[in-house]
């Protein structure tokens, strides 16, 4: 033994490597309290000399370890300290009324039923209530995630609103027995992403969109699907969804293609009436518009991009009205012409989808349309420069100061922009019993418009924002009588406010070299455009404000986004 061998001094020093750090050192007895240093302790530890109240003492939950008395009682990490007594302690983590329970109310439609469930915080979402029957392995996840991936992908193809094409593929995953899904939709992508459980691997499915085509009877079917899908008198199985789905795809447009140049023509030759041309003017403009759409099918076929189809759809009017104007016709106003055609190019459609994406935060898809609205309208204004600038080298006289004055013929441009919303309805491949309801939609907008911009003498701008407002509302009180979508029933009846003469005229300006008129001609026109995109957006949220909101049982109500104010 060591110790018998000699004493302390006469003992070798052993390293740090050969003993414990937690070894007391020798000659110090075991009675001596250990070092703080050395001897670590929990800081949750009751200190010494303070003895624990019982079990049985105060509150049961409130219990706390023992750490002196060797205790194992185990306490909740929710209990309020000893110190703090009953009407001192603090907010319970709970209410004592409890936390309210969402349920969604089955009578508004599914459109703001699930709009309302993606403005919801996640941990406060319902559990879903599925809708249609899953077999008895439970629902098929990997193809119910295709389904709405490919539902998804028809509606954003078709020009549908990021929130809506969202709000249609939370409401397929929802019906289907899938909880914890969380689609996300951008300008070219779409992808959702669902999560089983806490302790299972998330799933996820994306889908690129490649190719957009205007056809608003294939998004009105789609709609229906998604209606039929979310309805629990409707039984719609996994295959049956996918066999409806096919015939959508497969379907053809309902106008064959003769009949889209006619309704072109017939835009075109609307709008030039509208704007103060005759029957003449009419024939001319319509005659220009189908000319620029053949040569666009045409660039089309051979696989050209849309940038170069809008430059020679744009070049035919242009060129007929410096014609015009090169013969030095009286009969026929070369202006009224021009823009005509320049009404059937405006991309009003994408300019509203941009708008409205952005005004509900999806920023990045509402940049992306926003900049395909840019490249059409540059398209636009190159071609019909091009035409100009040559014209004005042969020695058109195209005169600026030549603005439509109409005042004196209201039923005439009533009727006019009735005409130019059919014709516009058509051009969208819009179901037969939609055409009318768009018309008058578009018929009401241009009274408004009128009585305030000519008779009241209000700003144009303001005008066209309480117009295009009408509409939004308009479209969407009818989009809600059909359980269907609002752009049918907006996009064509906007049309007569299209900014057409002040593009017009600001290109006239730029060609003849006078920046200023013409700067200020084009500010005019880009703010209209903006003023018809907000005030159908406003329309649509003012036409939700009187609606039943589906709300939740304890006064939950549909929430948006609060944004932040500058911090």
């Amino acid at each position: 033994m060591v110790a018998e061998q000699g004493g302390p001094e006469d003992q070798k020093p052993q390293s740090d490597e050969a003993r414990s750090a937690f070894v007391p050192p020798e000659g110090v007895g075991k009675s001596a309290a250990p070092s703080d240093d050395d001897h670590p302790t929990s800081e949750f530890a009751i200190p010494a000399g303070l003895t624990p109240e019982p079990p049985g003492a105060g509150s049961a939950s409130g219990s706390v370890p023992g750490s002196g008395s060797g205790s194992d009682t185990i306490g909740s990490a929710f209990a309020p300290p000893r110190t703090h007594g009953v009407k001192q302690s603090p907010p319970a983590f709970t209410p004592a009324h409890g936390i309210p329970m969402v349920q969604l109310t089955k009578e508004a439609p599914w459109q703001d039923r699930m709009r309302t469930m993606l403005r919801m915080p996640v941990a406060e979402r319902p559990a879903p209530e599925p809708v249609q029957r899953p077999d008895e392995a439970g629902p098929a996840v990997p193809r119910v995630l295709d389904l709405t991936l490919r539902i998804g992908e028809l509606l954003l193809a078709g020009g549908e609103g990021a929130e809506d094409v969202e709000a249609a593929m939370f409401a397929v995953t929802r019906s289907y027995g899938l909880d914890r899904c969380e689609p996300t939709v951008t300008f070219t992508l779409l992808s959702i992403s669902h999560q089983p459980s806490l302790v299972d691997d998330p799933v996820t499915a994306s889908r690129t969109v490649r190719r957009r085509g205007t056809d608003y009877t294939r998004l009105a079917a789609v709609f229906r699907l998604v209606d039929d899908i979310t309805t629990e008198d409707v039984e719609v199985s996994l295959e049956e969804a996918y066999r409806r789905l096919a015939e959508i795809r497969r379907n053809r447009h309902p106008y064959p293609g003769w009949v889209l140049t006619l309704a072109g023509g017939g835009l075109a030759g609307a709008a030039s009436v509208l704007v103060g041309g005759n029957a003449l003017v009419f024939v001319v403009a319509a005659a220009g518009a189908m000319l620029g759409d053949r040569l666009a099918w045409l660039f089309a076929g051979r696989g050209m991009p849309e940038f170069y189809q809008f430059v020679v759809a744009a070049m035919p009017p242009a060129a007929i009205g410096v014609a015009l104007t090169l013969t030095h016709s009286t009969d026929i106003r070369p202006s009224a012409v021009i823009t005509g055609g320049l009404f059937a190019l405006l991309p009003g459609r994408a300019l509203v989808a941009g708008v409205q994406d952005g005004l509900t935060g999806y920023y990045i898809t509402a940049a992306a349309r926003l900049l395909e609205v840019m490249y059409f309208f540059i398209a636009i204004v190159t071609g019909v420069l091009l035409v100009l600038y040559l014209g004005v080298q042969l020695g058109a006289q195209l005169n600026p100061e030549a603005r439509f004055v109409a005042h004196d013929r209201p039923v005439v441009q009533i009727l006019a922009s009735m005409a130019l919303c059919f014709a516009f309805a058509i051009l969208l491949q819009q179901e037969r019993s939609t055409v009318l309801a768009v018309t008058l939609n578009g018929g009401v907008a241009w009274v408004i418009y009128g009585a305030m911009a000519r008779t009241a003498g209000i700003s144009p701008v303001a005008a066209t924002a309480v117009a295009a407002g009408l509409v939004g509302l308009f479209g969407q009180l009818f989009s809600r009588y059909r359980y269907t979508s609002s752009l049918p029933f907006i996009t064509a009846a906007i049309g007569p406010l299209l900014p057409g003469s002040a593009t017009y005229f600001g290109l006239l300006g730029v060609a003849q070299n006078e920046l200023d008129r013409g700067l200020a001609s084009l500010s005019t026109a880009v703010a209209t455009a903006l003023a018809i995109a907000i005030g159908v957006n406003l329309g649509s949220e003012i036409s939700r404000l009187f609606m039943r909101v589906p709300g939740a049982v304890g006064g939950a109500n549909r929430r948006a986004a609060k944004r932040t104010r500058g911090f």
